[in-house]
């Protein structure tokens, strides 16, 4: 069975970090890229941040030198640390196992996944 675990998610003040964690199994982690894209209320999806296998990393402008993905291939983790963290970056945040060619544009808006998990909310007060 597929699954990809999202944890990490809260309630921090603008300014503050949390560090997200995402746990897959039941695929060949090698096999895909691994990106998080997020979602707030009543609006589309965006495209996060992705890293390939070779561990080469995108980010969407918005959270370009705030938001630091990084995987642990051995336990097959990915983890989102994200700092500065500001109202606006309010969402749920999922984890998913992209198809590796979309992963340099991903955050461009090509999202194409083969599976996500369940998200988790991250709420920034201001």
């Amino acid at each position: 069975e597929v699954q990809l675990v999202e944890s990490g998610g809260g309630l921090v003040q603008a300014g503050g970090s949390l560090r997200l964690s995402c746990t897959a199994s039941g695929f060949t982690f090698d096999d895909y890229a691994i990106g998080w894209f997020r979602q707030a209320g009543g609006k589309k999806r965006e495209g996060v941040t992705c890293i390939s296998s070779d561990g080469s990393a995108y980010y969407a402008d918005s959270v370009k030198g705030r938001f630091t993905i990084s995987s642990d291939n051995a336990k097959n983790k990915v983890y989102l640390q994200m700092n500065t963290l500001k109202p606006e970056d309010t969402a749920v945040y999922y984890c998913a196992a992209v198809v590796p060619a979309r992963c340099p544009t991903y955050t461009l808006g090509h999202l194409d996944e083969n599976y996500w998990g369940q998200g988790t909310q991250v709420t920034v007060s201001s």
